[in-house]
């Protein structure tokens, strides 16, 4: 299995990069896992609408080329479908079972993903209504994963 967590913007805080480092060696023992960051725009303050739609276009530009054929890709969402662990499990377990062995999910800037990054994706989950930092929610994507994994397998985890 691979895993690619493509995102916009880089991590600046250690304590971020330590638990993704982390999780990463986890997921080791379960396939390949990557991340990929893509420059983030910055967004001036009281932007027009048009304004951050060209930021999204810029971003969806540098995100969409690494987005290869045989890619699963999953945007992360606000208006995606919400699942508890277990559901998750399932359902990633059921995307490789239909012959897909490379997940790639999207975690876009702070403005979110561009249409065009939308309409590529395969689907569209959310993990909350709730806001989180980018390099936050990229711990939590992995944990999810590796969760993910070890309920598939039947391996004890932490409810």
């Amino acid at each position: 299995m691979q895993y690619t967590i493509l995102c916009v913007g880089k991590i600046k805080e250690r304590f971020f990069a330590d638990a993704i480092s982390e999780y990463r060696k986890r997921l080791s023992r379960y396939g390949k896992t990557e991340v990929i960051e893509v420059l983030d725009e910055r967004t001036p303050d009281r932007a027009s609408e048009a304004e951050e739609q060209q930021i999204r276009q810029k971003e969806a530009d540098r995100l969409l080329r690494h987005i290869k054929e045989n890619m699963y890709i999953i945007a992360l969402d606000l208006k995606g479908k919400e699942f508890d662990s277990v559901t998750f499990a399932k359902h990633l377990g059921e995307i490789m079972v239909r012959g897909n062995s490379h997940l790639t999910f999207v975690i876009g800037g702070s403005l979110g993903l561009h249409p065009s990054v939308l309409q590529r994706a395969d689907e569209r989950i959310c993990f909350s209504k709730m806001t989180f930092p980018h390099p936050l929610m990229r711990v939590i994507l992995l944990e999810q994963i590796y969760r993910a994994n070890r309920i598939q397998r039947g391996e004890p985890y932490h409810k």
